[in-house]
């Protein structure tokens, strides 16, 4: 049985770990480190950069990602396939070093907000896994803006931008909702009227954006620099809030 820590990095800054993330990962034999393609390589880069600040001289072990088949008509089926081949993929990579008994495995943001990486700890079988916290998008796109998550005393919802397309707003939402995971700008079909968007790319890093307003103005401006930014990076990790009504100025 190996010790799998799990630790939170926030959007790659090294200045975003915890001091508990930092202990982990100093006190891990080896560091898993996967490959998203070339033009992702600097996704990698960043996990060694946190490496080297913060546990120099550790071994890694990098892999390549499996891609998920996003045309399965079964979305559910099509990603319990995906972590099955990432678990196989983490198998692999651990094979030719079974001396090292403690892996440490770097997730952007934190484990516990649309990350299944522990699920795909369970369908590797074989660890003892510890989640180590980290920062999470919403919490570096609202300090990036300097405003509070939810108006006062009001509910949140969490999303993504696959459900804000196929949904909309749900009915029964509230009227502060933070979308992740949106790679097409699906705020662009939404009824622009009475809401606001608070928008951020590359959260707490060098190249980080900002933009905020009303989404009937500040939607398509973030619409262009969302595809000019990932044309220039190759990537983009980015996030949104939206909120509609009298408290939309938070």
């Amino acid at each position: 049985m190996r010790d799998l820590f799990l630790i939170g990095i926030g959007s790659g800054d090294p200045e975003h770990l915890t001091l508990a993330a930092v202990r982990r990962l100093r006190e891990a034999d080896l560091v898993l480190i996967p490959r998203k393609g070339a033009e992702k390589a600097d996704l990698a880069g960043l996990r060694r950069a946190i490496r080297d600040a913060h546990a120099p001289g550790i071994a890694t072990a990098e892999f390549d990602l499996p891609r998920r088949d996003a045309a399965r008509p079964d979305y559910r089926a099509g990603v319990d396939a995906w972590h099955a081949e990432i678990a196989a993929a983490w198998q692999a990579a651990l094979l030719p070093h079974p001396e090292a008994r403690r892996i440490a495995l770097l997730v952007w943001g934190d484990p516990s907000l649309y990350d299944s990486t522990p699920r795909i700890a369970r369908l590797a079988g074989g660890f003892r896994v510890t989640v180590v916290p980290g920062l999470t998008a919403p919490q570096l796109l609202t300090a990036g803006h300097a405003i509070p998550l939810n108006a006062v005393g009001a509910p949140v919802l969490v999303t993504t931008g696959r459900r804000l397309r196929d949904e909309g707003w749900p009915a029964d939402a509230p009227d502060t909702v933070v979308v992740m995971l949106d790679g097409d700008c699906v705020f662009q079909g939404l009824d622009p009227a009475d809401v606001s968007i608070w928008w951020g790319a590359f959260l707490g890093m060098p190249e980080q954006i900002l933009r905020a307003g009303p989404l009937a103005t500040a939607g398509p401006e973030i619409v262009a620099l969302r595809a000019e930014a990932r044309a220039r990076h190759g990537w983009i990790m980015d996030t949104y809030i939206l909120r509609r009504g009298a408290d939309r100025d938070a």
